[in-house]
C-alpha cells in the first residue's frame, strides 16, 4: 500500500522549471486583470494576492476589473475581444474549460481565442454534509442513497459547476440515484446544507473553509487525488473506495489569442517566481488552495484535456446551460 500523502506546502511542488526571462519592453502602462466572479471569492482571492507583487515586478499597477455573470462567459468574451498586447489579462477559473461542454453557444472559441499563460493554484472539491447529519462517512452516504433511490439530494452552485460535475461522477461511480438541486452560487448551496435542508454538496474547499472551520458543515471526503494540509484527517474519495477524476477548480492567467511569446514568458516567469515565495504559498494553502504553478504548455494541455473530458460527462449526464 502506498503511504498516505497530505498535499500542502511540501506536497505542492512547482510543476515546471522557471522559464527563461524574456527581454521585452512591457508593460509601459497599467495592466487590466479581468476576473469573471465578484470580489471576495476564490478567483478574486488569487488576483488580490498577486496584484501588488506583480505590480512591483512590472513597475506598473495592475487594475482588477470584476466582470461577473454567466459562469465567466461575460469576462471571457471581454478578454477574447481585447488586443493581444498584454494589457488585458484574464484570471480564469476552470469553468472556462467546462463552459464549452455545457453551453449550446459561446461568443468565442475556448481553444482558438485565448493564450494560456500560467496556472496558479487549485481548490480541492470536497464532499460536505451538515454539522448534525447522521451521515458520518462516504459509506454511510452511499448506503442511505441505496436505501432510498432518488431521495438523497445534493446541492450545487449551479448547472455545469465543478460541484455538479463531481456529483455526476460520484453518482456513477457509486451506482446510486441522487437528486441534483442547483442554486445560484456556492453560498446559498452551502447554507442549505448547513441548515440541514439539503443533505450534501460537493464544494470547493476555498469557498467552504470558513463554514468548515466554524463547524457549520462537516467534510466527508476530498475529491482530489490527495489529502490536504488544512483537513489532514479527511480521507480522499479514492481512500473511501469511490475515487472519481479530479474536478478541483483551478485558477490561472490567460490572455487573448496571439499574445506575443515574450509577454507570455514574462508573465509566467514572474508568477512562477512569486509562487516559490513561502509566504504566498502559505496564504494559498491557508485559504484552502493547492499551489499548481503550471507554465504555458502544461496549462494548455490541462485545458484541452478537461474540455474533452467534460464534454463526455456533460453529454452522458445531460448537463446543459441555456
Amino acid at each position: 500500500m502506498m503511504p498516505r500523502r497530505t498535499l500542502g506546502l511540501a506536497g505542492a511542488a512547482i510543476a515546471v522549471a522557471p522559464l527563461a526571462r524574456a527581454q521585452v519592453a512591457w508593460p509601459e502602462k497599467p495592466v487590466r486583470l479581468i476576473i469573471g466572479y465578484p470580489a471576495g471569492g476564490p478567483t478574486d482571492f488569487g488576483g488580490r494576492l498577486l496584484q501588488d507583487p506583480l505590480g512591483r515586478l512590472w513597475g506598473q499597477p495592475i487594475v482588477i476589473e470584476n466582470r461577473p455573470g454567466a459562469s465567466q462567459v461575460i469576462a471571457s468574451e471581454v478578454v477574447a475581444r481585447s488586443p493581444a498586447d498584454g494589457y488585458t489579462l484574464f484570471l480564469a477559473a476552470s469553468t472556462h474549460a467546462s463552459n464549452a461542454a455545457v453551453y449550446a453557444r459561446l461568443p468565442y472559441d475556448t481553444l482558438a481565442d485565448f493564450t494560456p499563460i500560467v496556472n496558479i493554484y487549485a481548490s480541492p472539491t470536497v464532499l460536505f454534509v451538515g454539522r448534525d447529519s447522521p451521515l458520518r462517512s462516504v459509506a454511510d452516504l452511499v448506503a442511505a442513497a441505496r436505501r432510498d433511490p432518488g431521495g438523497l439530494a445534493f446541492a450545487s452552485s449551479g448547472n455545469g459547476s465543478s460541484g455538479h460535475f463531481a456529483l455526476e461522477m460520484f453518482r456513477r461511480k457509486a451506482g446510486i440515484d441522487i437528486t441534483h438541486v442547483a442554486f445560484r452560487g456556492a453560498a446559498p448551496a452551502l447554507q442549505e446544507v448547513m441548515a440541514g435542508r439539503v443533505p450534501a454538496t460537493f464544494s470547493t474547499l476555498s469557498g467552504a473553509i470558513g463554514l468548515a472551520r466554524d463547524g457549520g458543515i462537516r467534510p466527508l471526503a476530498i475529491g482530489g487525488p490527495q489529502r490536504v494540509e488544512v483537513l489532514p484527517s479527511v480521507p480522499t474519495l479514492e481512500e473511501a473506495g469511490f475515487g472519481i477524476p479530479d474536478t478541483s477548480p483551478w485558477y490561472g492567467f490567460i490572455g487573448p489569442k496571439g499574445l506575443p511569446r515574450p509577454i507570455v514568458d514574462r508573465v509566467a516567469n514572474d508568477t512562477l517566481g512569486l509562487l516559490r515565495d513561502m509566504a504566498i504559498r502559505r496564504r494559498i494553502v491557508d485559504a484552502g488552495g493547492v499551489v499548481l504553478a503550471e507554465g504555458p504548455e502544461p496549462f494548455d494541455a490541462r485545458i484541452r484535456r478537461e474540455l474533452a473530458e467534460n464534454a463526455v460527462i456533460a453529454r452522458e449526464a445531460g448537463i446543459r446551460v441555456e
